[in-house]
């Protein structure tokens, strides 16, 4: 193992510094949490330098889960199919059970 080895990039790997795309797995994993809690909505995050399109999905307790999507209108169809409402988070903000939610994990040193 040379010097610099660590520093390159992986095999299978991305280039550093480019975005990572919706998998499967991210659709997978929304779709069985949404299925395991009640009262789930979706709230889309824009794309930004750092990260694709990303969906944050609350229950009604505030546990949250968030993972990449394709886009808003993906976003939109993933809502429609499973009957979830679907908010722009830059419109409406998260929603003040997910707030709370971080803070009683953060208080229980969970977070």
């Amino acid at each position: 193992m040379g010097l610099f080895d660590k520093l390159r990039p992986k095999r299978g790997k991305g280039k550093p510094g480019t975005l990572r795309q919706a998998s499967k797995q991210d659709t997978s994993h929304l779709d069985e949490w949404a299925a395991s809690r009640t009262g789930v909505e979706a709230y889309v995050e824009p794309r930004t330098n750092v990260t694709d399109t990303t969906v944050v999905l609350v229950a009604h307790d505030g546990e949250w889960t968030r993972r990449r999507i394709a886009d808003f209108d993906a976003a939109l169809e993933f809502g429609r199919k499973r009957q979830i409402p679907v908010y722009e988070v830059a419109r409406v903000g998260y929603p003040k059970r997910m707030r709370e939610y971080m803070a009683r994990q953060k208080k229980e040193g969970r977070g």
